[in-house]
């Protein structure tokens, strides 16, 4: 049987405090539900503005926003559709988790509402 993305984040430790983490911050930001997929988690409110995917020792965040990130956390940056951008954010360690980190969900959260 093949494992999901969540078995893969689970079965270690690291990954498994970092995804702890993210959940407490995004318990902060308001209702939501959790999609399971094989090689992702995507993260919803109507509509999705988040997806956690596994890496070795890390996430990679996938935040959905109206305009691309810059900076050196921003591992890549796709236009999806006319409003629409991938801005994705590799989190190694829980201080990845800062307050420009919890601003960018905080937006890509109000986007659903």
């Amino acid at each position: 049987m093949d494992d999901t993305a969540l078995d893969r984040i689970t079965g270690d430790p690291h990954t498994a405090s970092l995804y702890a983490a993210v959940g407490e911050l995004l318990d902060e930001l308001g209702p939501h539900e959790i999609e399971a997929k094989k090689t992702s988690l995507h993260v919803t409110h109507g509509r999705a503005f988040l997806g956690v995917h596994p890496r070795k020792g890390a996430l990679l965040l996938n935040i959905v926003l109206t305009e691309p990130l810059a900076g050196p956390r921003v591992h890549k940056v796709e236009q999806v559709s006319a409003n629409r951008w991938h801005n994705e954010v590799i989190v190694r360690e829980i201080s990845d988790l800062d307050a420009e980190l919890r601003e960018w969900m905080t937006a890509a959260y109000a986007l659903t509402a």
